[in-house]
């Protein structure tokens, strides 16, 4: 990941203050004070869950992903990770490297910094278009693993009796073309 002097101090500044900073002190940015994960910080994780929002956030039709819990579920998941393994460790410590220019960041900064690395999205080319990538791929799994993705946004009725099949008649289908 490629940072600025200006970024890298302002991470530097930003990482030997937080440990100075009252509890809920974050709580400030629109999200809820949360308490450490099993996995990230207080910080992270508060900062996480804002990230995610921004990715998913809530509508007249569902919540987002704050309400889905979608920054627990990540946390959860990575804390599961066998830190002994070397590719699960490098993912672990990816996911703190990908947080850490957010965490000194204003929410506008923030937003700006989101927009700018999903430009690239469909080719990232730097760490942090690629963690760009990994977190959206994340939050929207663990959206739509969750019951108010699957329920709420996708409608999902579960297993239920289908009365009648509205499918295709067999009849109408052109007949198989010979190779």
């Amino acid at each position: 990941m490629t940072l600025t002097r200006r970024e890298l101090l302002r991470l530097a500044a930003a990482a030997a203050a937080t440990p100075l900073l009252p509890p809920g002190a974050g709580a400030a940015t629109g999200s809820p004070a949360l308490p450490a994960g099993r996995f990230f910080s207080a910080a992270e994780l508060a900062l996480l869950d804002e990230l995610c929002e921004i990715i998913i956030p809530a509508d007249e039709h569902s919540g987002g992903a704050r309400a889905a819990g979608v920054a627990a579920y990540i946390d959860g998941r990575l804390a599961e990770y066998d830190a002994e393994i070397p590719d699960l460790r490098a993912e672990r410590e990816a996911w703190k490297a990908g947080l850490a220019p957010f965490l000194g960041a204003s929410a506008e900064e923030r937003l700006a910094m989101l927009q700018r690395f999903a430009t690239a999205e469909g080719d990232p080319r730097s760490d942090a278009e690629r963690f760009f990538k990994e977190l959206k791929t994340w939050t929207a799994r663990g959206y739509y693993t969750s019951s108010l993705g699957i329920h709420d946004e996708m409608e999902y009725k579960g297993n239920t009796l289908l009365m009648e099949f509205v499918g295709t008649d067999p009849a109408t289908l052109p007949p198989p073309s010979k190779p």
